[in-house]
């Protein structure tokens, strides 16, 4: 099985509410050698502000994403969608894509009346090579050059750590660039800490992984928060009742008879306090394990102490089950956004057949489509589609219904909260960054107040 390394360019940061406006990826083999790439960028959709500081970062202007010769969002995620099922089964991989990528690409798919699990279904599975980076600097120290920023602490971003470690990257922040630099900090990984690198390409199988945490009766979990990795000896004990993709683990240098000696309410309010004492390893995200049996000792402590507590841990079932049901995740709260709505359940068999219909047809015959639609979030999707492409095939009042609401949503008006830019945030945001010292920053910046007519 061979790679896809992908990333993208976006209107902001917000993984619901922002847009992909450039795409790339690179698909390769299993040694890392380039089979094929794609690039592909579109336009703006109608409801979206883009942030003035994504366009800066970027140096993407308002001119190039409103430009009518661009595809379409919606065009462009079919293409993007046709090009990696032609490329699948494979790995899907790229620089802190399970972070941010990943949910914009399933939003994306979403959004155009796809499934939006392409790259965890069908024999595909996914990797992060910034996870990876981050592990590898505490596991194998040297496979990989970690540079300061301007802080004088460890940074990990990419136009940093990928020239540190000898890439020409001249074009950072361009999505194909982007992914060239993060087969070159991959190839090193593979190169520098092959066993690492192995381990990373089995537990991206969550079939193989689910086999480890059975067979270890305590492993190692690195894991990095801002920029900063930590290690937790742990012990499994169980799955989390409210997620299947979900297992959780004990921390095995913890007190546990002081965690005994709580009550629910003293024990929910530890495990809620960081360090948190019970990890959540996901199955689908490639976490970076070790076996305990790789070590001598774990934070002073003797490994054959660790697997002793594992294993009385292990045996303490109702210890374990009252962990489990104090840590279980909460149901995703109600969103009226349908962006926010993504996870509210599965579509049914007919949807999803009226869903690849949708796609075959020609845009005239889509609104029966749409109106045939079971799941109200596909109802309400489809029009948003219809109304980009087509209004005319929209009555007149469900166009001017739309109409208003997107002009709701540009202002912000009438919400309670906006997770969104709306046009005031765009404008203070613009001001704030205008910096007469940097020409193409305030050229980008300028053109953008005038689109929007915020001067």
């Amino acid at each position: 099985m061979g790679f896809v390394f992908y990333d993208t360019e976006t209107t902001g940061t917000s993984t619901s509410f922002d847009q992909i406006l450039q795409f790339a990826a690179i698909h390769t083999d299993v040694d890392l050698n380039e089979i094929d790439r794609f690039e592909i960028r579109c336009r703006l959709m109608p409801h979206i502000v883009p942030s003035p500081g994504a366009l800066c970062v970027t140096r993407i202007s308002i001119e190039q994403i409103t430009d009518p010769t661009l595809p379409s969002h919606y065009e462009m995620i079919c293409a993007i969608r046709a090009k990696l099922a032609a490329w699948s089964p494979s790995i899907f991989t790229g620089w802190n894509t399970l972070s941010f990528d990943e949910h914009l690409l399933r939003q994306a798919l979403y959004q155009s009346l796809h499934s939006p699990y392409l790259t965890n279904t069908a024999g595909n599975c996914r990797i992060d090579i910034l996870k990876i980076a981050q592990a590898a600097s505490v596991l194998m120290p040297g496979a990989i050059i970690v540079p300061t920023g301007e802080n004088g602490k460890p940074t990990f971003r990419l136009d940093r750590l990928a020239p540190a470690n000898g890439f020409a990257h001249a074009n950072a922040h361009d999505a194909l660039a982007d992914v060239e630099a993060t087969i070159h900090v991959a190839r090193l990984i593979r190169d520098n800490a092959p066993a690492l690198w192995a381990d990373a390409i089995q537990f991206s199988d969550k079939a193989a992984l689910a086999a480890f945490l059975d067979a270890e009766p305590c492993f190692v979990l690195t894991e990095s928060y801002y920029n900063r990795p930590y290690q937790f000896a742990l012990a499994k004990i169980g799955h989390d009742p409210g997620n299947a993709g979900s297992v959780l683990a004990l921390s095995l240098t913890i007190d546990m008879d002081q965690l005994r000696a709580m009550t629910d309410e003293e024990l929910a309010a530890r495990l809620a306090r960081s360090p948190k004492p019970v990890r959540r390893i996901r199955t689908n995200a490639a976490p970076a394990l070790q076996p305990l049996t790789e070590y001598d000792h774990f934070d002073d402590v003797a490994a054959g102490d660790l697997l002793e507590r594992a294993y009385r841990l292990q045996a303490d079932t109702e210890f374990c089950a009252r962990l489990i049901r104090l840590c279980a995740k909460q149901d995703w709260p109600s969103s009226e956004f349908v962006e926010e709505q993504i996870y509210s359940g599965f579509v049914n068999r007919a949807d999803e057949n009226r869903m690849a219909a949708f796609h075959q047809t020609a845009w005239e015959d889509r609104p029966a489509i749409v109106d045939g639609f079971d799941d109200g979030r596909l109802i309400v999707l489809g029009r948003r589609l219809i109304f980009e492409h087509r209004p005319d095939l929209l009555s007149d009042s469900l166009r001017s219904n739309m109409a208003a609401k997107i002009a709701r949503r540009m202002t912000g008006t009438g919400y309670e909260r906006t997770g969104w830019t709306t046009i005031a945030d765009a404008q203070a945001e613009a001001v704030a960054r205008l910096d007469k010292r940097n020409p193409e920053e305030t050229a980008i910046l300028s053109a953008f107040l005038q689109h929007f007519k915020i001067q």
